[in-house]
């Protein structure tokens, strides 16, 4: 398989599980987190309706097999309910629940590596308890290669901080820029997949690698 440079392409896939979606714009880069929102989802971030899925397009002429894996959310990962400190996330006690309304994805090839950027849009509900000013969405992000003997290729943690306000109901959103894994053969292309889920082990940080002891 020849590369030809970096050859780019945008792909809109919306995955509705409940909540509708909105995000708010950050400044802190050149580009704004808006801006990144639209060029993902091809339109307006404040929208709440999904994108019309659509075939994975390829990547280029020169690997005409390979496409840009889906987005999926984990089983039992869609959303994500905290309560006070000893107590259990249900009824009453629940402080704040966040779900998980929308998704895109983009990837570009180069030099037989697929760099992804992916977006995810959410809200994040007050619950009976009362949430905090200030609440902070533990995620994580895979490339999975599935079938028989499921691997993960790669996987990173991320958190995003959101600010509660009187409403009650706030948008949260995320653009994981830094997917990078080895491009897949044309046989294996179409096992792969973008995992996307709520991880409270984000918080943590990920596990360090233990130093490997001298003999």
């Amino acid at each position: 398989m020849g590369d030809k440079g970096v050859i780019r392409l945008a792909v809109a896939a919306a995955v509705a599980i409940g909540l509708g979606s909105g995000m708010f714009a950050s400044t802190a880069s050149a580009q704004s987190l808006s801006d990144r929102f639209k060029s993902l989802f091809g339109g307006s971030s404040e929208s709440d309706k999904p994108a019309t899925p659509s075939a994975p397009p390829v990547l280029d002429d020169s690997a005409a097999e390979l496409t840009c894996p889906q987005v999926t959310i984990r089983s039992g990962a869609s959303t994500y309910a905290v309560a006070a400190p000893g107590k259990q996330p249900v009824g009453n006690d629940i402080k704040f629940q966040a779900s998980i309304s929308r998704t895109a994805r983009q990837c570009s090839l180069n030099n037989g590596e697929i760099t992804a950027k992916i977006g995810i849009q959410g809200r994040v509900i007050v619950g009976p308890s009362g949430a905090p000013p200030t609440v902070e969405v533990p995620l994580r992000v895979a490339v999975v290669k599935g079938g028989i003997g499921e691997r993960t290729v790669m996987t990173k943690a991320y958190v995003t901080t959101v600010q509660v306000d009187e409403s009650g109901s706030v948008p949260f959103s995320l653009v994981a820029e830094d997917v990078v894994y080895p491009a897949p053969s044309p046989a294996d292309n179409d096992s792969y997949v973008f995992y996307i889920g709520f991880d409270p082990q984000a918080l943590k940080g990920e596990p360090k690698a233990r130093p490997h002891k001298k003999k």
